[in-house]
C-alpha cells in the first residue's frame, strides 16, 4: 500500500501509536491521503548567524567540513519537514540535508548550501500496529533506537556499534553491525519510509514508499535499501519488520538479540610483530572470513571487527562478539581466537589501550559474558577516536572477496610502520561481513555488495588545520598503493567488489585519484546504478536534492 500525504483530511489513532501518531490510512488511487494524526508538534527553530547555536550547527562531527548557511532549519514532525522544503523551494534555496551529523564527507557541510534542513530532533520510536512494524523517526540516534526497542518489546535492528549515529544516514546507506552476519542488514528488515520529494515545478509532497509488490512507490523503498541519503528527498520516518514475520505480536515482527553474548578483546603488540608475522596475522584474518562467508556458515553468530592500526598506536587490536546462546559459543570464539593467531608468534595480550577506535577494554582477553544491551553500550559509548566531536578525519573503504597480495600485505606493513608517520589515531578497520548479508540478491536491495567476507575502513584522524595536507597525503598514498593494480581503487574484479557508500570518499571522484576509469558511482553502487538514476529522475527530476555524490540523474 502507498500514502501520499495532504492536509484536509486526518485519521485518529488509539492505543501505544497516539503518542507517535502512525496509523492506517486507505489507499485510494489517484488521491492524496492524510497525514496520520498526532499530537501537534512546534514547528522547530530556524537558527541564523548571531545566534549561540550557529557555531555548533553549521558543522558535523568532521571538522574539515563547515558550511556558512543562511539558517539551519531544525525540524519536529513531517508536516513541519514538508513546510520546511516548500519554503526553501519557493525562496530558491539550495538545501542539505542532516540526521545525525556524522557523515564523513561534505554532503551536508559544504559550501554552496544556503539552508540545512536538520531532522535530529525528530527521535521518535515507537510500534505502529496497522502496518506491524517498528516505526522510528529519521533523526533518532542507534543509542534509542536500541534501548527503545530493546526495552519496550526485545527487538532490535542489525545496525553499527557508534552510539550517536543517527539512523537516517545510516540505514539509506544500508547499515550493518555486530548482528549482520547472523541477521543481515538494517535495510533487510526496511517495510517502509516517508519521504519528502520536489518533483517538476517545486510540487512539495510527502510519499510512504514500502516494500509491498504492489506498491508503486516500490522503487522509492528500494531507493533507500542502500542508494545512501541526501539523493531522493528529505527522509523523515522509517518502519521496519522482517520478511516473513507473522501475527500481530510485536515481538515477533523484528529481530530478537541474543539473550546474551560472549566479549573478546585482545591487543597484538606492534614490538612483538615483525613483516612476516604481520603478513600472517592479516592472511590469517583474510583465510577464516574467506572461508566462514557464507549464509550457511556455523560462524554466523560471530563478528569481529579488528583494527590495524599504525606502529605510533602501539598495538593491534581485535573485538569479537559471539551470541552465547548458540550452540558451542565458547568453542566457537576459541576456534576462532586460533585461527586469527595461527603461526603468528604472538600472545594475545589484554586490551589495556583503546583499541583503535574503541576504548580500552582490559581483562576482556578471557571472554565475558554480558547482557546483550549491556554489551552494545559497552562498545559503543566506548568510542573516543570516531565520537570526537572535534577532530578532523578522512575515510576510505573496500568490500572484499579475495585475500590480500602480498604487495598489499607490504604496502599496509609499510605505511603503518612509517618512522615519520606518529599518529596513534590511525587504523585500517577490518569488519566481518557475509553470513546472511550475503543471503539476499545483489538487486533485490539498493546495496549490491552480497558476496564479500569483510569490509575496510581506512582512516586518520588529527586535530589541526595545518595538518590536514599531512595526513591527506598519507592516507591517499596507501589506499592508492593497495589498490594500485586497479589504478588505485577496489574496482569490482574479483578481489575487491567496490566501496561502501556509508563511508564516503570524494577522492573517488577526483581522477587524480581514482585512475581507474571506473566512475565513482558504479564504486558504490555496481549494477545498480541504472535503476537508481530512473528512481532520482522519477521523484527529484531537478536534481533539488543533491551533494557531491549524490545519485546522478542520468
Amino acid at each position: 500500500m502507498s500514502e501520499e500525504s495532504g492536509t484536509s483530511r486526518r485519521s485518529v489513532l488509539t492505543g501505544v501509536t497516539a503518542a507517535l501518531g502512525v496509523g492506517a490510512v486507505a489507499a485510494v488511487p489517484g488521491v492524496a491521503l492524510a497525514a496520520p494524526a498526532e499530537p501537534v508538534r512546534a514547528p522547530g527553530a530556524t537558527v541564523r548567524p548571531g545566534d549561540p547555536r550557529y557555531p555548533e550547527l553549521r558543522t558535523g562531527n568532521n571538522q574539515r567540513f563547515t558550511a556558512s548557511p543562511e539558517h539551519i532549519r531544525l525540524i519536529t514532525s513531517p508536516e513541519d519537514a514538508e513546510r520546511a522544503v516548500r519554503d526553501a523551494v519557493a525562496a530558491g534555496k539550495r538545501v542539505s540535508l542532516r540526521g545525525g551529523g556524522h557523515c564523513f564527507a561534505d554532503f551536508v557541510c559544504h559550501r554552496e548550501v544556503e539552508v540545512i534542513l536538520d531532522v535530529s530532533p525528530m527521535n521518535r520510536v515507537d510500534y505502529d500496529p496497522a502496518r506491524r512494524a517498528f516505526v522510528v523517526e529519521a533523526g533518532a540516534r542507534l543509542s534509542n533506537v536500541y534501548e527503545t526497542l530493546f526495552k519496550n518489546w526485545n527487538v532490535t535492528i542489525p545496525g553499527g556499534i557508534c552510539y550517536n549515529v543517527g539512523v537516517a544516514g545510516h540505514v539509506s546507506g544500508g547499515g550493518y553491525g555486530l548482528l549482520s552476519r547472523a541477521h543481515g542488514l538494517t535495510v533487510d528488515h526496511l517495510h517502509a519510509v516517508e519521504v519528502v520529494t520536489v518533483g517538476h515545478g517545486g510540487q512539495v509532497r510527502r510519499v510512504i514508499a514500502t516494500r509491498e509488490p504492489d506498491d508503486p512507490h516500490r522503487d522509492l523503498w528500494w531507493a533507500h535499501t542502500g542508494g545512501g541519503g541526501g539523493s531522493f528527498g528529505l527522509i523523515t520516518r522509517f518502519w521496519f519488520r522482517s520478511p516473513g514475520a507473522r501475527g500481530s505480536d510485536p515481538s515477533a515482527q523484528l529481530v530478537n538479540p541474543p539473550s546474551k553474548v560472549l566479549v573478546s578483546a585482545v591487543e597484538f603488540p606492534w614490538d612483538e610483530l615483525d613483516r612476516a608475522s604481520f603478513g600472517r596475522l592479516i592472511a590469517n584474518f583474510d583465510s577464516w572470513h574467506l572461508a566462514n562467508s557464507a549464509p550457511d556458515s556455523p560462524f554466523t553468530r560471530l563478528s569481529s571487527l579488528f583494527n590495524v592500526s599504525s606502529k605510533a598506536h602501539g598495538g593491534l587490536g581485535m573485538f569479537t562478539q559471539v551470541d552465547a546462546t548458540a550452540p558451542g559459543a565458547r568453542q566457537l570464539l576459541a576456534d576462532y581466537l586460533a585461527a586469527i593467531t595461527d603461526g603468528v608468534g604472538v600472545t594475545p595480550r589484554s586490551a589495556g589501550r583503546p583499541i583503535a577506535e574503541i576504548g580500552a577494554l582490559p581483562g576482556y582477553d578471557v571472554a565475558r559474558e554480558l547482557p546483550w544491551l549491556q554489551a552494545a553500550r559497552l562498545v559503543g559509548t566506548n568510542n573516543p577516536t570516531i565520537t570526537n566531536p572535534t577532530s578532523r578525519g578522512a575515510h576510505k573503504s573496500a568490500y572484499m572477496l579475495a585475500a590480500f597480495t602480498p604487495d598489499q600485505v607490504d604496502t599496509l606493513y609499510d605505511h603503518m610502520t612509517r618512522p615519520d608517520f606518529t599518529n596513534p589515531d590511525t587504523m585500517l578497520v577490518l569488519f566481518s561481513s557475509g553470513g546472511q548479508v550475503n543471503a539476499v540478491a545483489p538487486d533485490a536491495t539498493a546495496n549490491a555488495q552480497r558476496a564479500s567476507a569483510y569490509k575496510m575502513c581506512f582512516q586518520t584522524f588529527w586535530e589541526r588545520p595545518e595538518d590536514d595536507d599531512f595526513h591527506l597525503g598519507w592516507l591517499r598514498s596507501l589506499y592508492s598503493g593497495f589498490f594500485k593494480a586497479t589504478g588505485g581503487v577496489p574496482v569490482p574484479d574479483g578481489q575487491a567488489d567496490g566501496c561502501y557508500v556509508n563511508y564516503p570518499d570524494n577522492d573517488l571522484a577526483d581522477p587524480a585519484q581514482n585512475r581507474s576509469g571506473v566512475h565513482w558511482s558504479e564504486l558504490y553502487f555496481k549494477g545498480n546504478l541504472p535503476r537508481l538514476s530512473r528512481v532520482k529522475r522519477r521523484y527529484d527530476p531537478t536534481d533539488y536534492f543533491r551533494h557531491a555524490m549524490s545519485i546522478p540523474l542520468r
